[in-house]
């Protein structure tokens, strides 16, 4: 069982809270504040019961060094807005100013330290580091399902140093994806696109068996295709991983685990479309979408199903005509009686701005490989040290 904030003994404490804030900038101003208002239900429960808050969150791929373009300010800006209370941010996340600032902190304040990523310990799980940041707080909290498949020491390290728990979202997640994994009802569908499928042959890997079948999109699907001899013109592939690609598709075979591969696309050359074959895209044309003929061989799989887990579009969903896709394939999830995961990011984000988000046989996971790693029965690093 996981540890619970409510199990936490917070009242005039300082609580050192990881947050998931690597939203989208534009501007100078945040985005897309989805991840912000997740992160309410915990920071509700601590400001109820007069906790001193030290935030802590990552934004951005800054490699260890100092970025100005993903400095936390907007964010501290944004939240500041939608709590209607003050939140400080600084500039530093250890160090004597740092120190001092926490020292002068009255119950309810809110402190926003800076991007933890600006500091290479961090992705190395130092373990000074992570000692240096748990000296800043007298418990942990950790409410970043995003980053629960990375142990890095504001995930991980900093939890064998301070009391720490689950936050309120951290929680839900585990709860709400458990019903995947602990005897999901079948049929089970993984529905798996995005540009890369090197982010994903791992644990689709681990999916095989575990899942009925794979209906497969995006970049991830002509990538798929070309390594099993296919014409996909001059569509996005990642051919370093072609040789996981055909062993993925022989130990599906081998397990009686279906991979339903895109039967046509949509297709672009120099601002002309067209529609063409999936495995037989002329040379010069890129595949932006899944075609008529693919949404409906899916649509029948998903009419079918149980329980569905999806991680990345099926298209250039951002460009439309090219969400047609990605839109169609909500839909049918949407009317269908299968119980629907989306792991989080481009997918939740779409199906937000549709107004399918709300829908109630889906619920959108704040992670996307954290969730797929925990539905393919992973060990996450920061959620097993939290268990009692």
């Amino acid at each position: 069982m996981l540890r619970s904030l409510r199990e936490l003994d917070v009242a005039n404490k300082r609580v050192l809270v990881r947050v998931d804030y690597n939203v989208p900038l534009t501007d100078g101003r945040v985005a897309d504040d989805t991840r912000l208002r997740e992160s309410l239900p915990t920071l509700e429960y601590l400001l109820a019961h007069r906790a001193k808050i030290i935030l802590i969150s990552h934004l951005g791929r800054p490699k260890g060094k100092v970025v100005p373009e993903l400095r936390l300010d907007p964010v501290a800006r944004r939240l500041s807005e939608i709590l209607q209370r003050p939140v400080t941010k600084l500039d530093e996340c250890i160090g004597p100013a740092v120190h001092r600032a926490i020292s002068t902190m009255h119950p309810g304040d809110i402190i926003l330290l800076e991007n933890v990523r600006f500091y290479p310990q961090e992705e190395a799980n130092d373990e000074a580091f992570a000692r240096e940041l748990a000296q800043l707080a007298d418990c942990y909290v950790n409410d970043a399902f995003g980053t629960a498949h990375r142990a890095h020491a504001s995930t991980y390290g900093v939890a064998k140093f301070l009391p720490a728990a689950a936050g309120l979202l951290l929680e839900r997640e585990v709860t709400m994806l458990s019903r995947a994994v602990d005897n999901p009802q079948r049929p089970f569908l993984a529905i798996v696109g995005g540009a890369k499928l090197a982010d994903k042959i791992g644990v689709l890997k681990d999916l095989i068996g575990r899942v009925d079948a794979f209906l497969i999109g995006g970049s991830v699907a002509f990538t798929l295709l070309k390594a099993q001899g296919a014409q996909v013109g001059s569509s996005l592939v990642d051919e370093r991983v072609f040789d996981d690609a055909r062993a993925a598709l022989q130990a599906a075979r081998a397990a009686g685990t279906q991979i339903v591969l895109p039967v046509d696309a949509q297709i672009v050359r120099d601002g002309e479309r067209a529609l063409a074959p999936a495995r037989a895209i002329p040379e010069g044309w890129q595949g932006w979408d899944i075609g008529p003929q693919t949404i409906e061989l899916f649509r029948n799989h998903i009419q079918s199903a149980k329980t569905i887990v999806w991680a990345g579009p099926l298209g250039r969903f951002e460009a439309p005509p090219y969400d047609e896709g990605t839109r169609a394939i909500a839909q049918a999830i949407a009317q269908s009686h299968a119980f629907a995961i989306i792991g989080g990011g481009d997918t939740a984000a779409a199906l937000h701005r549709w107004g399918l988000g709300q829908a109630q046989n889906i619920y959108c996971s704040t992670g996307g490989g954290a969730t797929l790693e925990f539905i393919a029965g992973r060990t996450l690093p920061p959620i097993e040290i939290l268990k009692a």
